[in-house]
Protein backbone atom coordinates (compact mmCIF):
# COMPACT_ATOMS: atom_id res chain seq x y z
CA UNK A 1 0.00 0.00 0.00
CA UNK A 2 0.84 3.78 -0.11
CA UNK A 3 0.39 6.27 2.68
CA UNK A 4 -2.46 8.68 1.25
CA UNK A 5 -1.80 12.07 1.60
CA UNK A 6 -4.33 14.01 3.89
CA UNK A 7 -4.31 17.22 2.03
CA UNK A 8 -6.70 15.13 -1.30
CA UNK A 9 -3.03 14.86 -3.04
CA UNK A 10 -2.37 12.20 -5.56
CA UNK A 11 -0.84 9.83 -2.62
CA UNK A 12 0.95 7.46 -5.04
CA UNK A 13 4.06 6.43 -5.19
CA UNK A 14 6.81 6.27 -8.02
CA UNK A 15 6.14 2.53 -8.70
CA UNK A 16 2.10 3.00 -8.98
CA UNK A 17 2.63 6.03 -10.79
CA UNK A 18 4.56 4.03 -13.37
CA UNK A 19 2.03 1.37 -13.39
CA UNK A 20 -0.47 3.41 -14.04
CA UNK A 21 0.95 5.35 -16.92
CA UNK A 22 2.20 1.92 -18.54
CA UNK A 23 -1.46 -0.05 -18.24
CA UNK A 24 -3.68 3.12 -18.15
CA UNK A 25 -2.15 6.25 -19.80
CA UNK A 26 -2.68 9.81 -18.45
CA UNK A 27 -6.26 10.43 -18.93
CA UNK A 28 -7.40 7.11 -17.63
CA UNK A 29 -4.99 6.82 -14.34
CA UNK A 30 -7.02 7.43 -11.02
CA UNK A 31 -6.02 11.11 -9.42
CA UNK A 32 -6.36 10.44 -5.49
CA UNK A 33 -5.07 7.51 -3.50
CA UNK A 34 -8.16 6.23 -1.78
CA UNK A 35 -6.02 4.61 1.13
CA UNK A 36 -7.54 5.59 4.52
CA UNK A 37 -4.14 7.01 7.09
CA UNK A 38 -5.04 4.97 9.94
CA UNK A 39 -7.81 2.20 10.80
CA UNK A 40 -11.11 4.02 9.73
CA UNK A 41 -13.89 3.20 12.15
CA UNK A 42 -15.91 1.17 9.73
CA UNK A 43 -13.60 -0.60 8.45
CA UNK A 44 -12.55 -1.68 12.25
CA UNK A 45 -16.06 -3.19 11.97
CA UNK A 46 -15.24 -5.37 9.00
CA UNK A 47 -12.41 -6.56 10.44
CA UNK A 48 -13.72 -7.80 13.51
CA UNK A 49 -16.86 -9.35 11.42
CA UNK A 50 -14.11 -11.57 9.19
CA UNK A 51 -13.09 -15.06 10.16
CA UNK A 52 -10.05 -15.18 8.61
CA UNK A 53 -6.75 -11.98 8.42
CA UNK A 54 -3.87 -13.05 5.61
CA UNK A 55 -0.76 -11.21 7.45
CA UNK A 56 2.42 -10.44 5.36
CA UNK A 57 5.86 -9.61 6.72
CA UNK A 58 9.16 -9.84 6.50
CA UNK A 59 12.24 -12.15 7.98
CA UNK A 60 15.54 -11.08 8.68
CA UNK A 61 16.40 -10.81 4.80
CA UNK A 62 13.73 -8.77 3.84
CA UNK A 63 11.80 -11.47 2.18
CA UNK A 64 8.23 -10.87 2.21
CA UNK A 65 5.96 -14.15 3.28
CA UNK A 66 2.73 -14.47 4.05
CA UNK A 67 0.26 -16.34 6.09
CA UNK A 68 -3.60 -16.58 7.28
CA UNK A 69 -4.96 -17.00 10.60
CA UNK A 70 -8.17 -17.12 12.44
CA UNK A 71 -11.24 -19.84 12.24
CA UNK A 72 -14.21 -17.46 13.72
CA UNK A 73 -14.98 -13.95 13.38
CA UNK A 74 -13.73 -11.68 16.45
CA UNK A 75 -10.71 -12.94 16.81
CA UNK A 76 -8.89 -9.68 15.38
CA UNK A 77 -10.71 -6.52 16.91
CA UNK A 78 -9.97 -2.71 16.97
CA UNK A 79 -8.46 -2.38 20.82
CA UNK A 80 -7.55 1.41 20.98
CA UNK A 81 -7.41 3.94 18.75
CA UNK A 82 -6.27 2.67 15.42
CA UNK A 83 -4.83 -0.42 17.22
CA UNK A 84 -6.22 -3.92 16.09
CA UNK A 85 -5.47 -6.91 18.70
CA UNK A 86 -4.89 -10.34 17.37
CA UNK A 87 -5.77 -13.19 19.79
CA UNK A 88 -5.16 -16.48 17.46
CA UNK A 89 -5.84 -19.80 18.73
CA UNK A 90 -3.70 -22.97 17.49
CA UNK A 91 -0.97 -21.69 15.26
CA UNK A 92 1.36 -23.07 13.42
CA UNK A 93 4.59 -22.36 15.84
CA UNK A 94 7.04 -24.83 14.21
CA UNK A 95 6.53 -24.03 10.27
CA UNK A 96 4.77 -20.96 9.67
CA UNK A 97 6.91 -18.11 8.07
CA UNK A 98 5.02 -15.25 9.68
CA UNK A 99 5.03 -16.22 13.31
CA UNK A 100 8.56 -16.85 12.74
CA UNK A 101 9.93 -13.87 11.49
CA UNK A 102 7.39 -11.62 14.23
CA UNK A 103 8.33 -13.96 17.15
CA UNK A 104 11.06 -16.25 16.15
CA UNK A 105 13.85 -14.01 14.70
CA UNK A 106 12.66 -15.02 11.71
CA UNK A 107 15.82 -17.23 10.55
CA UNK A 108 13.38 -20.29 9.77
CA UNK A 109 14.41 -22.58 12.37
CA UNK A 110 10.90 -22.35 14.39
CA UNK A 111 12.88 -20.70 17.49
CA UNK A 112 9.15 -19.08 18.99
CA UNK A 113 9.65 -18.31 22.32
CA UNK A 114 7.00 -19.51 24.93
CA UNK A 115 5.16 -16.56 27.01
CA UNK A 116 8.36 -14.58 25.62
CA UNK A 117 6.96 -10.53 25.31
CA UNK A 118 8.11 -9.10 21.64
CA UNK A 119 8.42 -5.20 21.11
CA UNK A 120 10.32 -4.64 18.24
CA UNK A 121 12.23 -1.33 18.49
CA UNK A 122 9.92 1.18 16.31
CA UNK A 123 7.39 -1.15 15.78
CA UNK A 124 7.62 -4.68 13.10
CA UNK A 125 6.40 -3.28 9.36
CA UNK A 126 3.33 -5.51 8.54
CA UNK A 127 0.53 -5.85 6.64
CA UNK A 128 -2.74 -8.13 6.43
CA UNK A 129 -6.07 -8.08 4.47
CA UNK A 130 -9.34 -9.27 6.44
CA UNK A 131 -11.68 -11.51 4.35
CA UNK A 132 -15.22 -13.08 5.02
CA UNK A 133 -15.59 -15.18 2.46
CA UNK A 134 -19.48 -16.15 2.93
CA UNK A 135 -20.38 -12.27 2.11
CA UNK A 136 -17.22 -11.60 0.16
CA UNK A 137 -16.06 -8.59 1.86
CA UNK A 138 -12.36 -7.65 2.99
CA UNK A 139 -10.39 -4.56 4.41
CA UNK A 140 -6.68 -4.32 3.30
CA UNK A 141 -4.27 -3.00 6.27
CA UNK A 142 -0.72 -2.24 7.01
CA UNK A 143 1.44 -0.81 9.45
CA UNK A 144 3.97 -2.63 12.63
CA UNK A 145 3.43 -4.72 14.95
CA UNK A 146 4.24 -2.93 18.62
CA UNK A 147 3.60 -5.77 20.88
CA UNK A 148 2.97 -9.61 21.32
CA UNK A 149 3.81 -12.86 22.80
CA UNK A 150 3.23 -16.55 21.96
CA UNK A 151 2.03 -19.27 24.31
CA UNK A 152 2.78 -22.73 23.29
CA UNK A 153 0.02 -25.13 23.78
CA UNK A 154 0.96 -28.66 22.15
CA UNK A 155 3.74 -30.85 24.40
CA UNK A 156 5.43 -31.05 21.31
CA UNK A 157 5.43 -26.95 20.85
CA UNK A 158 3.96 -27.49 17.58
CA UNK A 159 0.84 -25.11 18.61
CA UNK A 160 0.35 -21.56 19.99
CA UNK A 161 -1.84 -19.12 21.65
CA UNK A 162 -1.05 -15.85 19.23
CA UNK A 163 -1.78 -12.08 21.28
CA UNK A 164 -0.41 -9.17 19.29
CA UNK A 165 -1.42 -5.58 19.27
CA UNK A 166 -1.20 -4.29 15.27
CA UNK A 167 -0.40 -0.46 15.09
CA UNK A 168 -2.60 0.30 11.51
CA UNK A 169 -1.26 3.10 9.38
CA UNK A 170 -3.33 2.46 6.31
CA UNK A 171 -6.24 0.86 5.66
CA UNK A 172 -8.70 0.38 2.74
CA UNK A 173 -12.23 -1.86 1.78
CA UNK A 174 -11.51 -3.14 -1.89
CA UNK A 175 -13.03 -5.03 -5.00
CA UNK A 176 -14.69 -8.64 -4.09
CA UNK A 177 -15.17 -9.64 -7.47
CA UNK A 178 -13.39 -12.97 -7.30
CA UNK A 179 -13.81 -14.33 -4.32
CA UNK A 180 -15.48 -17.95 -4.38
CA UNK A 181 -18.12 -18.13 -1.23
CA UNK A 182 -16.72 -20.75 1.62
CA UNK A 183 -18.03 -21.01 4.84
CA UNK A 184 -14.97 -20.82 7.45
CA UNK A 185 -15.05 -22.83 10.57
CA UNK A 186 -11.79 -23.48 12.86
CA UNK A 187 -9.97 -26.19 13.45
CA UNK A 188 -7.17 -27.57 15.49
CA UNK A 189 -4.19 -28.04 12.74
CA UNK A 190 -1.90 -31.27 13.24
CA UNK A 191 0.95 -29.48 11.04
CA UNK A 192 3.56 -31.47 9.34
CA UNK A 193 6.46 -30.23 7.16
CA UNK A 194 6.11 -32.29 3.76
CA UNK A 195 8.62 -30.27 1.47
CA UNK A 196 11.90 -31.51 1.12
CA UNK A 197 15.60 -29.94 1.40
CA UNK A 198 16.46 -26.91 3.05
CA UNK A 199 14.44 -24.36 1.05
CA UNK A 200 11.87 -26.62 -0.21
CA UNK A 201 12.79 -26.75 -4.03
CA UNK A 202 11.62 -28.14 -6.33
CA UNK A 203 8.04 -28.85 -5.60
CA UNK A 204 6.16 -32.27 -5.00
CA UNK A 205 4.13 -34.01 -7.15
CA UNK A 206 1.74 -33.14 -4.71
CA UNK A 207 2.44 -29.08 -3.94
CA UNK A 208 2.07 -29.13 -7.79
CA UNK A 209 -1.00 -30.56 -7.38
CA UNK A 210 -2.06 -28.24 -4.53
CA UNK A 211 -1.20 -25.42 -6.71
CA UNK A 212 -3.45 -26.30 -9.28
CA UNK A 213 -6.25 -27.06 -7.24
CA UNK A 214 -6.11 -23.67 -5.71
CA UNK A 215 -9.04 -20.66 -6.60
CA UNK A 216 -7.44 -17.77 -3.70
CA UNK A 217 -3.89 -17.37 -2.67
CA UNK A 218 -2.66 -14.22 -1.06
CA UNK A 219 0.49 -12.11 -1.72
CA UNK A 220 2.36 -9.91 0.28
CA UNK A 221 4.75 -7.30 -1.38
CA UNK A 222 6.96 -3.92 -0.05
CA UNK A 223 7.61 -0.93 -0.93
CA UNK A 224 10.76 1.89 0.41
CA UNK A 225 13.28 -1.13 1.81
CA UNK A 226 16.30 0.23 2.71
CA UNK A 227 19.33 -0.23 1.02
CA UNK A 228 20.33 -3.46 3.14
CA UNK A 229 16.43 -5.11 2.70
CA UNK A 230 15.88 -5.86 5.68
CA UNK A 231 13.26 -3.46 6.33
CA UNK A 232 10.97 -1.16 3.84
CA UNK A 233 8.64 1.61 4.76
CA UNK A 234 5.31 -0.22 4.07
CA UNK A 235 3.74 -3.56 3.12
CA UNK A 236 0.45 -4.47 0.87
CA UNK A 237 -1.45 -7.79 1.53
CA UNK A 238 -4.01 -8.61 -0.90
CA UNK A 239 -5.38 -11.59 -2.51
CA UNK A 240 -6.07 -13.07 -5.87
CA UNK A 241 -8.76 -15.30 -6.49
CA UNK A 242 -10.59 -17.15 -9.49
CA UNK A 243 -11.32 -20.60 -11.02
CA UNK A 244 -9.59 -23.38 -9.57
CA UNK A 245 -6.38 -23.41 -11.69
CA UNK A 246 -5.61 -19.84 -11.78
CA UNK A 247 -1.85 -20.35 -10.89
CA UNK A 248 -0.01 -22.32 -12.89
CA UNK A 249 3.15 -24.45 -12.05
CA UNK A 250 5.59 -22.77 -15.40
CA UNK A 251 8.60 -24.65 -14.46
CA UNK A 252 9.70 -27.23 -11.53
CA UNK A 253 13.16 -27.91 -11.94
CA UNK A 254 15.86 -28.71 -9.43
CA UNK A 255 18.83 -26.89 -10.94
CA UNK A 256 16.61 -24.23 -13.50
CA UNK A 257 14.63 -23.21 -10.57
CA UNK A 258 10.74 -22.97 -9.69
CA UNK A 259 8.84 -20.59 -11.49
CA UNK A 260 4.66 -20.26 -10.66
CA UNK A 261 2.67 -17.94 -13.46
CA UNK A 262 -0.92 -16.17 -13.03
CA UNK A 263 -2.93 -14.21 -14.87
CA UNK A 264 -4.20 -10.64 -13.60
CA UNK A 265 -7.32 -9.77 -13.88
CA UNK A 266 -9.88 -6.55 -14.05
CA UNK A 267 -9.68 -5.22 -10.56
CA UNK A 268 -10.52 -1.58 -9.08
CA UNK A 269 -7.06 -0.48 -11.23
CA UNK A 270 -5.50 1.05 -8.07
CA UNK A 271 -2.64 -1.24 -8.95
CA UNK A 272 -1.35 -1.13 -5.39
CA UNK A 273 0.37 -4.71 -5.42
CA UNK A 274 1.95 -4.27 -9.04
CA UNK A 275 3.27 -0.97 -8.11
CA UNK A 276 5.02 -2.50 -4.93
CA UNK A 277 6.51 -4.97 -7.68
CA UNK A 278 7.44 -1.98 -10.35
CA UNK A 279 10.32 -0.68 -7.53
CA UNK A 280 10.71 -3.81 -5.39
CA UNK A 281 10.24 -7.84 -7.08
CA UNK A 282 10.04 -9.03 -3.88
CA UNK A 283 6.77 -11.25 -3.25
CA UNK A 284 5.26 -13.98 -0.63
CA UNK A 285 2.78 -16.02 -1.34
CA UNK A 286 0.21 -18.09 0.86
CA UNK A 287 -1.49 -20.76 -1.27
CA UNK A 288 -4.36 -22.38 1.14
CA UNK A 289 -6.22 -25.93 0.76
CA UNK A 290 -9.81 -25.01 2.14
CA UNK A 291 -10.76 -28.60 2.57
CA UNK A 292 -7.60 -30.09 3.91
CA UNK A 293 -6.03 -27.36 6.15
CA UNK A 294 -2.67 -27.72 3.53
CA UNK A 295 -1.00 -24.51 2.55
CA UNK A 296 2.46 -23.93 0.97
CA UNK A 297 4.28 -20.36 1.73
CA UNK A 298 6.65 -19.36 -0.64
CA UNK A 299 9.14 -16.15 -0.98
CA UNK A 300 10.76 -15.11 -4.30
CA UNK A 301 11.10 -12.74 -6.76
CA UNK A 302 8.17 -11.41 -8.98
CA UNK A 303 8.18 -10.11 -13.01
CA UNK A 304 5.56 -7.89 -14.64
CA UNK A 305 4.15 -9.28 -18.16
CA UNK A 306 2.46 -7.39 -20.11
CA UNK A 307 1.44 -7.58 -23.95
CA UNK A 308 2.95 -9.96 -25.48
CA UNK A 309 5.14 -11.14 -22.99
CA UNK A 310 1.94 -11.98 -20.58
CA UNK A 311 0.41 -13.94 -23.43
CA UNK A 312 3.96 -15.89 -24.37
CA UNK A 313 3.45 -17.89 -20.70
CA UNK A 314 -0.67 -17.72 -20.97
CA UNK A 315 -1.95 -17.59 -24.11
CA UNK A 316 -5.05 -14.46 -24.99
CA UNK A 317 -3.75 -13.06 -21.58
CA UNK A 318 -2.78 -9.42 -21.57
CA UNK A 319 -1.55 -8.80 -18.14
CA UNK A 320 -0.29 -11.99 -16.08
CA UNK A 321 2.53 -12.10 -12.97
CA UNK A 322 6.18 -14.32 -12.82
CA UNK A 323 7.12 -15.14 -9.70
CA UNK A 324 10.99 -17.26 -9.26
CA UNK A 325 10.39 -19.00 -6.06
CA UNK A 326 13.51 -18.99 -3.65
CA UNK A 327 12.03 -20.98 -0.89
CA UNK A 328 8.66 -22.87 -0.38
CA UNK A 329 7.26 -24.62 2.76
CA UNK A 330 4.73 -27.01 2.18
CA UNK A 331 3.10 -27.89 5.28
CA UNK A 332 -0.11 -30.74 5.88
CA UNK A 333 -2.87 -29.72 7.74
CA UNK A 334 -1.38 -26.26 8.82
CA UNK A 335 -4.02 -24.44 8.76
CA UNK A 336 -6.50 -23.89 11.73
CA UNK A 337 -9.82 -23.68 10.07
CA UNK A 338 -11.70 -25.23 7.20
CA UNK A 339 -14.00 -23.79 4.39
CA UNK A 340 -16.66 -25.11 2.65
CA UNK A 341 -17.81 -24.00 -1.25
CA UNK A 342 -20.96 -22.23 -0.96
CA UNK A 343 -21.25 -20.26 -4.18
CA UNK A 344 -18.55 -19.12 -7.03
CA UNK A 345 -17.80 -16.14 -8.03
CA UNK A 346 -20.03 -15.04 -11.20
CA UNK A 347 -16.48 -12.78 -12.12
CA UNK A 348 -14.35 -15.51 -12.49
CA UNK A 349 -12.88 -16.40 -15.90
CA UNK A 350 -11.98 -19.40 -17.27
CA UNK A 351 -8.74 -20.71 -16.53
CA UNK A 352 -6.05 -19.68 -18.72
CA UNK A 353 -3.55 -22.32 -18.95
CA UNK A 354 0.24 -22.15 -20.07
CA UNK A 355 1.37 -21.96 -23.66
CA UNK A 356 3.12 -25.32 -22.86
CA UNK A 357 0.04 -27.13 -21.13
CA UNK A 358 -1.52 -26.67 -25.23
CA UNK A 359 -1.32 -29.30 -27.87
CA UNK A 360 1.16 -29.10 -30.00
CA UNK A 361 2.60 -26.48 -31.95
CA UNK A 362 -0.28 -27.16 -35.20
CA UNK A 363 -2.71 -27.00 -32.89
CA UNK A 364 -1.63 -23.61 -30.80
CA UNK A 365 -3.65 -20.32 -32.04
CA UNK A 366 -1.20 -17.72 -33.66
CA UNK A 367 -1.00 -14.65 -31.43
CA UNK A 368 -0.91 -12.63 -34.51
CA UNK A 369 -3.30 -14.22 -36.68
CA UNK A 370 -4.01 -15.88 -39.96
CA UNK A 371 -6.23 -12.99 -41.58
CA UNK A 372 -10.03 -12.47 -41.47
CA UNK A 373 -13.46 -14.20 -41.94
CA UNK A 374 -16.03 -13.00 -43.52
CA UNK A 375 -19.43 -14.34 -42.53
CA UNK A 376 -21.25 -15.10 -45.73
CA UNK A 377 -24.04 -17.12 -45.03
CA UNK A 378 -26.27 -18.42 -42.19
CA UNK A 379 -28.97 -21.33 -42.71
CA UNK A 380 -31.16 -21.61 -39.08
CA UNK A 381 -31.18 -25.67 -38.67
CA UNK A 382 -33.22 -26.00 -35.33
CA UNK A 383 -34.50 -22.56 -33.18
CA UNK A 384 -31.27 -22.87 -31.42
CA UNK A 385 -28.86 -24.42 -33.95
CA UNK A 386 -27.40 -22.87 -37.08
CA UNK A 387 -24.78 -23.00 -39.98
CA UNK A 388 -22.30 -20.49 -40.86
CA UNK A 389 -20.81 -20.07 -43.55
CA UNK A 390 -16.93 -17.79 -43.78
CA UNK A 391 -14.92 -16.87 -46.36
CA UNK A 392 -11.41 -17.23 -45.28
CA UNK A 393 -8.78 -14.16 -45.90
CA UNK A 394 -5.59 -14.54 -45.49
CA UNK A 395 -3.18 -11.72 -44.17
CA UNK A 396 0.32 -12.53 -45.44
CA UNK A 397 0.58 -12.52 -49.16
CA UNK A 398 3.98 -14.92 -48.19
CA UNK A 399 1.22 -17.44 -46.10
CA UNK A 400 -0.33 -20.21 -47.54
CA UNK A 401 -3.08 -18.94 -49.52
CA UNK A 402 -6.04 -20.76 -51.32
CA UNK A 403 -4.39 -20.49 -55.03
CA UNK A 404 -1.59 -22.82 -53.37
CA UNK A 405 -2.32 -25.07 -50.61
CA UNK A 406 -5.61 -24.06 -48.55
CA UNK A 407 -5.73 -27.52 -47.50
CA UNK A 408 -2.62 -27.61 -45.55
CA UNK A 409 -4.56 -24.60 -42.99
CA UNK A 410 -6.91 -27.63 -41.35
CA UNK A 411 -7.55 -30.69 -41.05
CA UNK A 412 -11.44 -32.35 -41.10
CA UNK A 413 -12.22 -32.45 -37.49
CA UNK A 414 -9.92 -29.89 -36.44
CA UNK A 415 -11.25 -26.30 -34.83
CA UNK A 416 -11.15 -22.86 -35.75
CA UNK A 417 -10.39 -19.95 -33.36
CA UNK A 418 -11.98 -16.61 -33.86
CA UNK A 419 -11.59 -13.59 -31.95
CA UNK A 420 -14.98 -11.37 -31.47
CA UNK A 421 -13.49 -9.24 -29.48
CA UNK A 422 -13.81 -6.14 -31.56
CA UNK A 423 -17.59 -6.43 -32.06
CA UNK A 424 -18.26 -7.26 -28.34
CA UNK A 425 -15.55 -5.72 -26.28
CA UNK A 426 -17.44 -2.56 -24.34
CA UNK A 427 -13.83 -1.56 -22.77
CA UNK A 428 -13.13 -0.63 -18.62
CA UNK A 429 -15.64 -1.56 -16.07
CA UNK A 430 -14.71 -2.21 -12.42
CA UNK A 431 -18.35 -4.32 -11.61
CA UNK A 432 -21.20 -4.96 -14.09
CA UNK A 433 -23.11 -7.46 -12.24
CA UNK A 434 -25.83 -7.60 -15.16
CA UNK A 435 -23.28 -9.70 -17.20
CA UNK A 436 -20.48 -10.39 -14.83
CA UNK A 437 -18.23 -12.39 -16.82
CA UNK A 438 -17.91 -9.63 -19.47
CA UNK A 439 -15.37 -8.20 -17.61
CA UNK A 440 -12.74 -11.10 -18.04
CA UNK A 441 -14.25 -12.22 -21.20
CA UNK A 442 -11.81 -11.57 -24.05
CA UNK A 443 -14.18 -12.96 -26.66
CA UNK A 444 -12.29 -15.33 -28.69
CA UNK A 445 -13.95 -18.51 -29.27
CA UNK A 446 -13.00 -21.92 -30.57
CA UNK A 447 -15.80 -23.76 -33.21
CA UNK A 448 -15.40 -27.72 -34.37
CA UNK A 449 -15.11 -26.63 -38.37
CA UNK A 450 -18.14 -28.94 -39.27
CA UNK A 451 -16.84 -28.75 -43.72
CA UNK A 452 -13.95 -30.60 -44.90
CA UNK A 453 -11.05 -29.08 -46.13
CA UNK A 454 -11.04 -27.61 -49.77
CA UNK A 455 -10.65 -30.02 -52.33
CA UNK A 456 -8.63 -30.35 -54.75
CA UNK A 457 -5.42 -27.85 -52.92
CA UNK A 458 -5.39 -25.66 -55.94
CA UNK A 459 -8.92 -24.59 -56.31
CA UNK A 460 -8.20 -20.90 -57.31
CA UNK A 461 -11.80 -19.87 -56.01
CA UNK A 462 -11.77 -18.44 -51.98
CA UNK A 463 -11.69 -20.36 -49.16
CA UNK A 464 -14.50 -21.13 -46.67
CA UNK A 465 -15.51 -22.76 -44.03
CA UNK A 466 -18.26 -23.69 -42.08
CA UNK A 467 -19.24 -24.41 -38.56
CA UNK A 468 -22.13 -25.90 -36.57
CA UNK A 469 -23.19 -24.52 -33.32
CA UNK A 470 -26.04 -23.71 -30.88
CA UNK A 471 -26.98 -20.23 -29.83
CA UNK A 472 -25.49 -20.13 -25.88
CA UNK A 473 -23.89 -16.75 -24.88
CA UNK A 474 -22.84 -13.40 -26.30
CA UNK A 475 -20.93 -14.86 -29.42
CA UNK A 476 -23.38 -16.81 -31.28
CA UNK A 477 -26.62 -14.58 -30.22
CA UNK A 478 -24.25 -11.95 -32.99
CA UNK A 479 -24.23 -14.90 -35.22
CA UNK A 480 -27.40 -15.54 -35.08
CA UNK A 481 -28.57 -11.77 -35.20
CA UNK A 482 -26.38 -10.64 -37.29
CA UNK A 483 -27.31 -8.51 -40.45
CA UNK A 484 -25.62 -10.65 -43.39
CA UNK A 485 -25.83 -7.08 -45.29
CA UNK A 486 -23.76 -5.74 -43.38
CA UNK A 487 -19.94 -7.37 -43.35
CA UNK A 488 -19.07 -9.09 -40.05
CA UNK A 489 -15.00 -9.75 -40.51
CA UNK A 490 -13.19 -11.39 -37.48
CA UNK A 491 -9.78 -12.25 -36.94
CA UNK A 492 -8.80 -15.58 -37.38
CA UNK A 493 -5.96 -16.77 -34.48
CA UNK A 494 -5.42 -20.13 -36.15
CA UNK A 495 -7.12 -23.68 -36.79
CA UNK A 496 -5.46 -26.56 -34.32
CA UNK A 497 -6.49 -29.77 -33.41
CA UNK A 498 -4.94 -32.65 -31.41
CA UNK A 499 -4.71 -36.30 -33.42
CA UNK A 500 -7.50 -37.50 -30.78
CA UNK A 501 -10.43 -35.60 -32.46
CA UNK A 502 -9.96 -37.06 -35.94
CA UNK A 503 -10.84 -40.69 -37.11
CA UNK A 504 -8.65 -42.75 -39.05
CA UNK A 505 -9.35 -43.38 -42.52
CA UNK A 506 -10.56 -46.51 -42.35
CA UNK A 507 -9.46 -48.44 -45.27
CA UNK A 508 -5.91 -47.72 -44.33
CA UNK A 509 -6.19 -48.06 -40.76
CA UNK A 510 -7.70 -51.06 -41.53
CA UNK A 511 -4.15 -51.92 -43.87
CA UNK A 512 -2.12 -50.87 -40.86
CA UNK A 513 -3.34 -53.38 -38.61
CA UNK A 514 -3.21 -56.16 -40.94
CA UNK A 515 -6.41 -57.05 -42.15
CA UNK A 516 -6.21 -59.38 -44.33
CA UNK A 517 -9.93 -59.45 -46.09
CA UNK A 518 -12.58 -56.00 -45.05
CA UNK A 519 -14.40 -58.37 -43.20
CA UNK A 520 -11.35 -58.76 -40.58
CA UNK A 521 -11.24 -54.40 -40.55
CA UNK A 522 -11.70 -52.69 -37.59
CA UNK A 523 -15.04 -51.15 -37.01
CA UNK A 524 -14.82 -47.38 -36.06
CA UNK A 525 -17.66 -46.16 -33.15
CA UNK A 526 -18.30 -42.07 -33.00
CA UNK A 527 -20.21 -40.97 -30.21
CA UNK A 528 -22.15 -37.86 -30.26
CA UNK A 529 -24.73 -35.49 -28.35
CA UNK A 530 -26.17 -32.73 -30.29
CA UNK A 531 -23.95 -30.48 -32.14
CA UNK A 532 -21.19 -32.86 -31.25
CA UNK A 533 -21.95 -34.33 -34.40
CA UNK A 534 -19.53 -31.04 -35.76
CA UNK A 535 -16.34 -32.82 -36.03
CA UNK A 536 -17.73 -36.48 -37.78
CA UNK A 537 -19.46 -33.78 -40.58
CA UNK A 538 -16.36 -32.48 -41.30
CA UNK A 539 -14.83 -35.82 -41.54
CA UNK A 540 -17.52 -38.52 -43.09
CA UNK A 541 -16.77 -38.33 -46.59
CA UNK A 542 -12.58 -39.29 -46.31
CA UNK A 543 -13.61 -42.19 -43.72
CA UNK A 544 -16.35 -43.49 -45.72
CA UNK A 545 -14.70 -43.23 -48.90
CA UNK A 546 -13.26 -46.86 -49.70
CA UNK A 547 -14.59 -48.72 -51.96
CA UNK A 548 -13.51 -51.53 -50.07
CA UNK A 549 -16.69 -50.57 -47.74
CA UNK A 550 -19.51 -51.06 -50.89
CA UNK A 551 -20.18 -54.20 -49.42
CA UNK A 552 -23.43 -53.84 -47.62
CA UNK A 553 -22.75 -56.43 -45.01
CA UNK A 554 -19.21 -54.35 -43.77
CA UNK A 555 -19.63 -51.58 -41.38
CA UNK A 556 -16.71 -49.77 -40.80
CA UNK A 557 -18.35 -47.07 -38.71
CA UNK A 558 -21.34 -46.89 -36.17
CA UNK A 559 -22.61 -43.62 -34.86
CA UNK A 560 -24.48 -43.01 -31.87
CA UNK A 561 -25.67 -39.97 -31.49
CA UNK A 562 -27.83 -38.45 -28.93
CA UNK A 563 -30.51 -35.78 -29.62
CA UNK A 564 -33.05 -33.91 -28.16
CA UNK A 565 -36.72 -33.81 -29.80
CA UNK A 566 -36.74 -30.17 -31.31
CA UNK A 567 -33.06 -30.97 -32.33
CA UNK A 568 -33.86 -33.69 -35.23
CA UNK A 569 -33.94 -31.36 -37.61
CA UNK A 570 -29.93 -31.54 -37.26
CA UNK A 571 -29.89 -34.85 -38.42
CA UNK A 572 -32.17 -34.96 -40.85
CA UNK A 573 -29.29 -31.64 -42.40
CA UNK A 574 -26.16 -33.94 -41.81
CA UNK A 575 -27.98 -36.89 -43.56
CA UNK A 576 -29.23 -34.74 -46.79
CA UNK A 577 -25.73 -32.81 -47.06
CA UNK A 578 -23.27 -36.00 -46.35
CA UNK A 579 -24.19 -38.96 -49.48
CA UNK A 580 -21.78 -40.51 -47.75
CA UNK A 581 -23.55 -41.29 -44.23
CA UNK A 582 -26.72 -40.69 -45.89
CA UNK A 583 -25.79 -44.13 -48.33
CA UNK A 584 -24.89 -45.49 -44.75
CA UNK A 585 -27.54 -45.42 -42.73
CA UNK A 586 -28.00 -48.89 -41.11
CA UNK A 587 -24.60 -48.66 -40.50
CA UNK A 588 -25.58 -46.58 -37.58
CA UNK A 589 -27.62 -46.30 -34.67
CA UNK A 590 -29.62 -43.14 -34.14
CA UNK A 591 -30.85 -42.43 -30.59
CA UNK A 592 -33.54 -39.62 -30.07
CA UNK A 593 -33.38 -38.70 -26.13
CA UNK A 594 -37.11 -37.24 -25.75
CA UNK A 595 -37.43 -34.50 -23.01
CA UNK A 596 -40.73 -33.39 -21.77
Amino acid sequence: MATAVASGGEGWHAGERAIHQTLLGARERPRDNPTYPGLAPSYGYRVQSSPLVAFGTLDRDGRPWTTIWGGEAGFCRPVAQGVLGVRGAAVDARFDPVLDALFGGGTGQGGVQDGEVVRPEGGKVMSSLSIDLETRDRVKLAGRMVAGAVSLTAQDGALADLQMAFQVTESLGNCPKYLNKKRIVPQTPHPQLASQGRLGLPLSNEAIEHVHKADLFFISSKHGAADNGSEAESMDTNHRGGPAGLVRVFRNDESEGVTLVYPEYSGNRLYQTLGNLQTDPSVGLAIPDFETGDVLYLTGRASILIGGKAAAYLPRTKLAVRIDVQEARFVKDGLPFRGSAIDYSPYNPPVRRLATEKPPPEATANESGLGTARLVAREETTPTISRYVFQLSLSSPNSTTSSTKPASLWHAGQHVTLDFGPELDHGWSHMRDDNPQSLNDDFVRTFTVSSPPPSPPTSPDPVEFEITARRHGPVTALLAKWNLRVPLELPVLGFGGEEAFRLPVLAQAAENNGAETPSQRTTSVFVAGGVGITPLMAQASDVLSSSHYDDDAIRPLKLLWSLRREDLALAVKVLEKDPALAKRRHHYTLRDRLRQ
